[in-house]
């Protein structure tokens, strides 16, 4: 019987629809002894969980060729997310096993989460919690949304689901996008412009990019130097899109008026991390795709990649290195 690892935190020893489904499916359902695998486990950490595992429900481990080199039985790391910059997909390529995420399941989740990350700076929610925890009763004259101007970078299933909020709330839309999806765009009243203009318009920025070598610190001192003096700053994407040296002068000058990061450089991110000490920035600790129905829905999701593949199927769009592996690939 083959054997599939359960190593997403959130999922640990919580059996669900996906559980079900690779049980039907005739495999064995597997968790990790220690409450599940995370970016802080080694690789000799992740190596000792997947002796006879043959594929995965992978969470922020890190997938090297290394840790390939010790799981000869693994085919299939099916990543419960969209993102997959742990996995080294070219090593996995090379050893035949594919590489999955799950692109239908969390874009909506992630995008109310951004959208709450731009009120909340916007209408110094948290700063004014803390506050009037601590005494301070200071009113102050907020910001709105209505009207402004939002530019979002990477128009993909998570950007068009910003816009169309961002759209309910009478915001006008920009989106800097590579191969924008034209008739959504103009369904939506939103108009595609180079990255420059985008900085230079926006009062908004949310950023929904994938972290790849042309994107990786893509915010920098450069960058952030073309945004709009006073610009609200939100990212839910990766942390290594954004050069955090070159951020944190910006939020102490005011050039930005106010972060809000569910994600790092480093994850977890340091206790002396300097953004952490500044009031115009609201953090979170990488959260944003996971709420209780994206969470089900990612994990059966995954467990359906698992399943596709298993039966010789290969699950439309999911499959990041597909069409290098797919004439070679074999359970």
């Amino acid at each position: 019987m083959s054997r599939v690892l359960i190593s997403a935190p959130l999922l640990h020893n919580q059996p669900g629809a996906y559980s079900e489904r690779l049980e039907a499916a005739g495999f064995e359902v597997v968790y990790p002894p220690a409450g599940g695998l995370t970016t802080a486990n080694t690789e000799d950490e992740i190596i000792a969980q997947l002796d006879g595992i043959s594929a995965t429900l992978a969470s922020g481990e890190l997938y090297t060729p290394k840790v390939l080199d010790a799981a000869p039985d693994l085919r299939v790391v099916s990543r419960v997310g969209v993102g997959y910059d742990r996995v080294n997909v070219p090593a996995c390529t090379e050893r035949n096993i594919a590489v999955c995420i799950t692109p239908n399941a969390n874009h909506e989740c992630v995008a109310e989460h951004a959208f709450a990350l731009m009120l909340d700076i916007a209408r110094t929610v948290t700063r004014k919690d803390r506050e009037l925890r601590q005494g301070i009763w200071k009113p102050e004259v907020m910001h709105h949304l209505r009207e402004k101007t939002l530019g979002i970078i990477g128009l993909g299933r998570i950007g068009r689901s910003m816009a169309i909020r961002a759209r309910a709330f009478r915001m006008e839309v920009v989106a800097a996008e590579k191969y924008p999806d034209e008739k959504f765009a103009a369904e939506h009243g939103i108009e595609i412009v180079d990255l420059d203009t985008l900085l230079a318009r926006s009062d908004f920025i949310s950023l929904h990019a994938p972290h790849t070598e042309e994107t990786a610190g893509m915010i920098n001192k450069e960058t952030i130097a073309k945004m709009k003096p006073g610009v609200h700053f939100v990212n839910t994407a990766r942390g290594g899109l954004v050069v955090e040296a070159d951020l944190i002068p910006a939020l102490e000058s005011g050039h930005i008026a106010a972060a809000g990061l569910d994600v790092f450089e480093v994850e977890p991110t340091p206790a002396d991390n300097p953004l952490l000490g500044l009031d115009n920035v609201v953090v979170l600790p990488h959260i944003g795709g996971v709420d209780e129905k994206s969470l089900r829905d990612m994990a059966d999701e995954a467990a359906l990649n698992i399943v596709e593949l298993h039966a010789g199927r290969w699950p439309a769009g999911a499959t990041i290195n597909e069409a290098e592996i797919r004439e070679t690939w074999k359970w």
